[in-house]
C-alpha cells in the first residue's frame, strides 16, 4: 500500500524503491541494521547469534537467531528480494536444527556473538538470565518452541499462503514486510506485519486451537480395532477393517458365490462393493482405468487384489469407515455356509 505526505493541502504520494536500487546489501546492510535495532520486526527479543550455523553442514546459517521473554528460540531470516524467494522452507530447516540446544549451548553462542561484536558486555549468561527475568538457568521452560521471523521487501503468493497454512498446524511464523520509499534523498522504511495480521492475531490464535482440539477429537474417534477373521476355513489373524472387509468379500467371490448377492447382503453399500470391469484385466491395467482418488479407493496394487469371475474383473473397496462391523456381520449372516467369523484381536 502507498505512503503520501500532505503538502500545501496536496497529498502526494512517495515513490518506492527497492533495497537493491539503493545499494543495500542483504548482509552487509539489512541484516547489520536489524541486529541493532531487532525491535522493528521482533519486538521484545534478543539477538543471541548472527550467521550462525553450528552443525555439519557448515554452509547453512541462520541470518540472526533470537531468544525471546518466554524462552523461546527464534529464527529470523531476511531476503532483500520481492517476493522472498524460498526462505520459509530453509527457516523451518534451521527451526528443526536449532530446537534441541540448551541454555548452555546457548550461552556460547551468545558470548561468541559478543566478542565478535565487540560488545562491552562481558556475561553472556548473566546477561541471557537478566534479558529472561530468571534467577538462575531453567531448562524445563528454556526452549520449548522455535518461532520464525521472515522479513523481506515483500513476498510471493505461494510463500504466504504456505505459511498460514503451516499456522495452522501450530507453527508460529511471522511475515514483516520491508517495503524502502525515497523523499527528499532519504530513505524511509514502511514495516508492516502481514501475517498474521496484528489486529486479527488473537482471533488466528483461536482459530488455531479450535481446529488442534478438532483433530485431537477425530484422532481419537479413530477405530483402529484389529480383527482374526475365518472364511471357509482360512484365517487371517490381526487384520485391520479395511483388510478384513477384503479378506471376506475375496473369500465369498473365490467360493463361488454370485456378486449380486453380497449386494443383497449389504444393500446400503450396492453400489459402492466394489468395481466392476469387463474381462480378465490385471492390476495394472485396471489402475489405468481408475483416476487418482478413486486409485486411492479400491485394493488395485498387487494382481492377487483383483478378482476376475466370469468374464470380468472386480477391484473391491477399501473404504469402509463405521460401518465395517455391521456390514461384516450382514456378510456371516447371508452366508452361514462359509462360517465365517471375525473376532477383535486380544491384546497385551
Amino acid at each position: 500500500m502507498p505512503i503520501y505526505r500532505i503538502q500545501d493541502e496536496r497529498i502526494i504520494q512517495l515513490d518506492e524503491t527497492t533495497f537493491q536500487q539503493q545499494g543495500l546489501r542483504e548482509r552487509q546492510d539489512l541484516q547489520n541494521l536489524l541486529k541493532h535495532n531487532i525491535e522493528v520486526i521482533a519486538p521484545n527479543m534478543l539477538v543471541v547469534a548472527e550467521e550462525y550455523g553450528q552443525w555439519e553442514d557448515s554452509r547453512r546459517r541462520i541470518d540472526l537467531l533470537g531468544i525471546d521473554k518466554d524462552a523461546n528460540l527464534v529464527v529470523i531470516e531476511l531476503k532483500r528480494t520481492e517476493d522472498g524467494g524460498h526462505m520459509e522452507l530453509q527457516a523451518i530447516r534451521y527451526a528443526s536444527m536449532v530446537s534441541t540446544l540448551t541454555f548452555d549451548q546457548l550461552v556460547e553462542a551468545y558470548d561468541r556473538y559478543l566478542n565478535e561484536n565487540g560488545s562491552e558486555k562481558n556475561d553472556a549468561k548473566a546477561d541471557l538470565l537478566e534479558f529472561l527475568e530468571w534467577d538462575e538457568p531453567d531448562e524445563d521452560r528454556f526452549g520449548q518452541e522455535v518461532r520464525i521471523v521472515l522479513a523481506s521487501a515483500n513476498f510471493s503468493p505461494e510463500l504466504t499462503s504456505s505459511v498460514m497454512w503451516l499456522n495452522e498446524y501450530n507453527l508460529d511464523i511471522r511475515c514483516v514486510r520491508m517495503q524502502p520509499y525515497t523523499y527528499e534523498g532519504q530513505v524511509l522504511l514502511d514495516v508492516q506485519e502481514i501475517i498474521p495480521l496484528p489486529e486479527a492475531a488473537d482471533y488466528q490464535i483461536r482459530i488455531r486451537e479450535k481446529r488442534e482440539r478438532e483433530r485431537e477429537v477425530r484422532r481419537g474417534a479413530r477405530d483402529y480395532t484389529r480383527y482374526d477373521v475365518s472364511i471357509a476355513g482360512k484365517d487371517y489373524p490381526t487384520q485391520p477393517k479395511r483388510r478384513m472387509m477384503f479378506h471376506l468379500i475375496s473369500g465369498i467371490l473365490h467360493n463361488g458365490k454370485d456378486p449380486e448377492q453380497i449386494k443383497d447382503a449389504i444393500p446400503s453399500r450396492k453400489n459402492r462393493l466394489f468395481r466392476v470391469f469387463d474381462g480378465e484385466l490385471n492390476s495394472e491395467q485396471i489402475r489405468g482405468l481408475l483416476n487418482k482418488d478413486q486409485k486411492k479407493r479400491y485394493f488395485t496394487d498387487t494382481d492377487d487384489q483383483i478378482i476376475t469371475l466370469k468374464g470380468k474383473t472386480y477391484a473391491i473397496s477399501n473404504q469402509w469407515g463405521d460401518e465395517t462391523a455391521e456390514a461384516a456381520a450382514s456378510l456371516q449372516s447371508a452366508f452361514p455356509d462359509l462360517k465365517i467369523s471375525f473376532n477383535p484381536t486380544e491384546t497385551g
